[in-house]
């Protein structure tokens, strides 16, 4: 797979993942896929276990892309992950072989108040 397809493949990914489709969210990975939550030290192996681990969450899940980056195997995509109406701001590192996922790696940071000291620098985003 090219770049664009990869990219329209993603684009595909988070917008089934947003709609809750887990059938068509799981299709990017390889059978074999490996994701990794480094924050909880969970790894999940296979694409079925991986999809099967997904649609076992109660919560109410919208996902909310902010930017997809990447080249030939290795893409980023950062997104707002609301679970129950609360956001976790995430990072998912996709590593492709064969134009499908092996290996995803998943962080999450919870959104904080600004510091006061940096205040006269900061510029507030969405």
């Amino acid at each position: 797979m090219d770049d664009r397809e990869i990219r329209a493949a993603l684009d595909r990914h988070w917008a089934a993942s947003d709609a809750n489709n887990f059938e068509v969210e799981h299709e990017i990975y390889r059978e074999d896929a490996v994701l990794d939550y480094p924050q909880s030290g969970e790894r999940i192996r296979g694409r079925r276990n991986i999809q099967l681990s997904r649609a076992a969450q109660p919560n109410r899940k919208r996902f909310a892309v902010r930017r997809i980056v990447g080249a030939d195997d290795l893409w980023i995509t950062e997104y707002v992950l609301t679970y129950d109406g609360r956001p976790s701001y995430t990072v998912s590192i996709m590593e492709f072989l064969d134009g499908k996922v092996a290996r995803e790696t998943q962080y999450f940071g919870d959104p904080f108040e600004p510091g006061p000291s940096r205040a006269h620098w900061v510029e507030r985003t969405p």
